[in-house]
């Protein structure tokens, strides 16, 4: 069984859809669970508490710096501990491109990136105290593969693969354990966009397990897990064995390997930047005779 007993968890954006589903999961697995939104939750918390469990409700703007810090530290106040971060609130202002104001741009990415980074900052130094914690991100389809009109939504949501990357390095020593969630759900950030037979299957309470395994003792770290309507799936960022050109690195040499650059078999997942960097660099340096010492 996957338990929560004793764990304190934080899930944003928790005041309904996703983040209600999350918040309602934990606390049935024996977690004090922290329902923060932009406004008071209360609805949530009395839901859980006439389940059985413990629950407060925390409001805060994950846009606003000191809002996030006086969550952190009311929780810590309360309960001693963080254990769980749930990166769940975010807003939509969808249009296309061309007809985005940059302030609806730079809005949606201050709430989802940005709130993210906020928030993951502001418990990090006590995760690192404890020597445990586990983050969740929450990205989307719409950034992982696009769609029409949500030129700020999917960047916002893209860079949460970034995040997750980088922090799950800088938290492994102290296991911190760094996932991303690529959820497709019904909620009433979606509500007219999707046929109702599409809306009847796709619940939140069918997302909700994964972000539960995510958050576990024995997660996994720096890895995607899409999920929707009871399926759940890994997103994979693999680079191809590519082409040497030697010599010849000029556009036509690389048109005329194109097949050969883009050929999947052998394709790996680079642990990290300078894995990228090394394998080239070798390459390059084999092609002259030479060893890299690195």
């Amino acid at each position: 069984m996957i338990r929560f007993d004793d764990q304190v968890v934080i899930v944003t954006g928790a005041g309904a859809g996703l983040g209600r589903s999350h918040a309602l999961g934990f606390a049935a697995r024996g977690a004090k669970v922290v329902v923060s939104d932009l406004a008071p939750a209360g609805a949530v918390v009395a839901e859980i508490n006439a389940l059985g469990g413990i629950a407060i409700s925390v409001p805060a703007d994950v846009s606003d710096d000191a809002a996030v810090l006086d969550m952190t530290a009311e929780v810590m106040d309360r309960w001693g501990r963080i254990d769980v971060l749930i990166n769940n609130a975010g807003i939509l202002r969808d249009k296309t491109f061309a007809k985005m104001d940059m302030t609806d741009f730079a809005k949606v990415v201050d709430v989802h990136l940005m709130g993210t980074a906020r928030c993951c900052h502001a418990v990090w130094p006590v995760m690192r105290d404890q020597g445990y914690g586990r983050i969740v991100l929450t990205a989307s389809g719409s950034g992982l593969y696009g769609n029409f009109g949500q030129a700020n939504y999917g960047a916002a949501k893209a860079a949460m693969v970034g995040l997750m990357n980088v922090l799950h390095l800088e938290g492994a020593r102290d296991d911190i354990r760094v996932n991303t969630l690529a959820p497709t759900a019904a909620t009433a950030m979606t509500e007219g966009l999707l046929p109702q037979a599409a809306s009847e299957v796709l619940t939140p309470e069918t997302i909700t397990p994964g972000v539960l395994y995510l958050a576990s003792r024995d997660a996994p770290s720096r890895t995607i897990l899409a999920a929707g309507a009871g399926t759940f799936a890994v997103t994979q960022i693999r680079e191809t064995q590519g082409a040497f050109l030697g010599d010849d690195i000029t556009p036509e040499a690389v048109a005329a390997h194109w097949s050969e650059i883009v050929d999947e078999q052998g394709a790996e997942d680079l642990e990290n930047a300078f894995a990228q960097t090394r394998k080239y660099a070798r390459r390059a340096t084999q092609a002259k005779g030479t060893t890299l010492d690195w």
